[in-house]
C-alpha cells in the first residue's frame, strides 16, 4: 500500500513526517518541561547522569537531540512554500498569505511562551519565516547552496561558544581572580555545566509555585529569549527551511522518490552521524560533561552531522509511509494536527510538571520522564484521527486559518 499521493489538498508523506516530528520534538523538550533548563544539554545539571539515566541521555543525544527540531524546520520551509504555490496558484496574492499567517503564528507563540512555556518555537519559526518568503523562487540546488553558506556560517558562530567557556575557566582560575570573573565562569556553569545550589532552587521554587509564579519567572527572559534565539540559532534555522523547501521541490517530502534513493540517504545520513554522535557522547561522558565539554559537543561539533541525521530521519519516513497501515495513517493525522498537538502537549506537560498543576516539576529522574512521553503520543494518536474524521482542521490549525484569512473557515466536513 502506497499513500504517497495527495488526499484532498493533502500530500500524505508530508503529513507523516510531520506527524513523526511532533512526536519526537517531545523526546527531547520533555526534560525541559519537568527539569531545570540546565538539564537539557547536561545530564550532570539534574536529573541524574549515571545508569539508565545516562544511557537515556546518550540515545536521545544520538538520535534525537536537534534532529526533530530540524525535520521541523524542513517541513516549515516546506509547508511555507506549499501555502505560496497554492496561493499563486489561485491567483491570490502570496505575500499577503504568507505574512498573514507569520504575523499570526509570531503571537500565537508570543503567548505561548510567556502563559504556557518557556521553550516555545513558534515566534521563532514566524520570525524566520518573514525572511523565508524571498526564497520561494529558488530552484532546489541554489537552496541546498545557501543552506550550506548558513550552517557554515552558524558552525563559526557557535564555535565561540566553548572558546567563551575556556576563557571563563581559564580567567577564574587565576590566584587574583576578580569577583567579576569568577562570576561569569559561575554563569557558564549554570547553562553548560553543573548550576549553583542557589540557581537550582530558584527555578524549582519558580515552577513549583503558582501560575503567577511561573509567569513571572518566564516574564524574567521573555524578550531575552526572543532575540537571544534568533541571533543564536537563526541561520541554522533558516538553512533547515532552505533544504525543507528544496526537498519538497525536487519530491523528497512529497514521497514521490525512488526508493532505492531513499534508502540510500538513510544509509549516508545513519552511517555517518550515528558514529559521530556517538564519539561526542563518548568525549563528554569521559569529560565528566565539564561545561566546556559540553558546549563544545551539543553546540558546536554536532553542527556538520546534524543535516545528515536529519535527511536519514526523513528518508526513513517517507519509506516507513509507503508501507501505510492503521499506525501510519494515525502518525499522519497527528501531523496534520501537529499545531494544536504541539500546543496541546504545552498546556498538557505544564500542567502535569508546575505546582498549579500536579507539581511534578523537577521530581521524577530523567528515565522515568519519559512514561509522560508516552502517554502524550498515546493520546496524539488517538484522538487526532476521530478529530479529522469529523473537521476539516485541527482546534488550533482552525483559528490560525481563519484569523489570517480573515474570516471563519468551514470546520465540519
Amino acid at each position: 500500500m502506497t499513500i504517497t499521493a495527495p488526499v484532498g489538498d493533502r500530500i500524505a508523506t508530508l503529513d507523516v513526517v510531520r506527524g513523526v516530528a511532533v512526536m519526537g520534538i517531545l523526546i527531547m523538550n520533555i526534560v525541559a518541561f519537568g527539569m531545570p533548563e540546565a538539564a537539557y544539554m547536561n545530564p550532570r545539571a539534574y536529573g541524574g547522569d549515571t545508569g539508565i539515566d545516562l544511557g537515556v541521555y546518550l540515545f536521545n543525544f544520538i538520535l534525537f537531540d536537534g534532529k526533530m527540531r530540524g525535520l521541523f524546520s524542513f517541513l516549515f520551509g516546506a509547508s511555507a512554500l506549499l501555502v505560496i504555490e497554492r496561493a499563486q496558484a489561485r491567483g491570490a496574492s502570496a505575500a499577503r498569505v504568507h505574512y498573514a499567517r507569520m504575523v499570526w503564528l509570531f503571537l500565537f507563540g508570543v503567548l505561548h511562551l510567556y502563559l504556557i512555556w518557556w521553550g516555545d518555537i513558534l515566534n521563532h519559526y514566524a520570525l524566520i519565516g518573514l525572511i523565508l518568503f524571498f526564497f520561494r523562487n529558488w530552484r532546489p540546488r541554489s537552496l541546498v547552496i545557501a543552506a550550506v553558506v548558513l550552517l557554515t556560517l552558524e558552525a563559526a558562530l557557535i564555535s565561540s561558544l566553548p572558546l567563551s567557556v575556556a576563557a571563563a575557566n581559564a580567567a577564574a582560575s587565576k590566584p587574583n581572580a576578580t569577583a567579576k570573573e569568577l562570576k561569569r565562569r559561575q554563569s557558564q556553569e549554570n547553562t553548560f555545566g553543573k548550576p549553583s545550589p542557589k540557581k537550582i532552587a530558584e527555578e524549582l521554587r519558580a515552577y513549583r509555585g503558582n501560575y503567577a509564579d511561573t509567569v513571572a519567572k518566564r516574564a524574567e527572559s521573555g524578550v531575552g529569549a526572543v532575540v537571544g534565539t534568533f541571533f543564536a540559532v537563526g541561520m541554522e534555522t533558516l538553512a533547515y527551511m532552505l533544504l525543507g523547501m528544496a526537498m519538497f521541490r525536487t519530491g523528497m517530502l512529497r514521497g514521490e522518490w525512488p526508493v532505492e534513493r531513499y534508502r540510500r540517504w538513510v544509509v549516508i545520513g545513519f552511517g555517518i552521524g550515528i558514529p559521530a554522535y556517538a564519539a561526542i557522547g563518548w568525549y563528554m561522558v569521559h569529560a565528566g560533561f565539564t561545561a566546556f565539554s559540553v558546549a563544545l559537543g551539543v553546540l558546536a561539533l554536532s553542527v556538520p552531522f546534524r543535516p545528515l541525521m536529519i535527511m536519514g530521519w526523513a528518508s526513513l519516513i517517507a519509506l516507513l509511509a509507503r508501507a501505510g497501515g492503521p499506525l501510519i495513517e494515525r502518525i499522519g493525522a497527528a501531523g496534520r494536527m501537529a499545531f494544536t498537538n504541539y500546543l496541546m502537549t504545552s498546556i498538557l506537560c505544564s500542567t502535569i510538571f508546575y505546582g498549579y498543576g500536579f507539581g511534578l516539576f523537577g521530581y521524577l529522574g530523567r528515565a522515568q520522564l519519559y512514561l509522560v512521553v508516552f502517554g502524550m503520543w498515546a493520546l496524539m494518536l488517538l484522538w487526532s484521527k476521530p478529530w479529522l474524521d469529523r473537521y476539516r482542521y485541527g482546534p488550533f490549525e482552525w483559528v490560525w486559518r481563519s484569523l489570517a484569512r480573515g474570516a471563519f473557515q468551514p470546520m465540519a466536513r
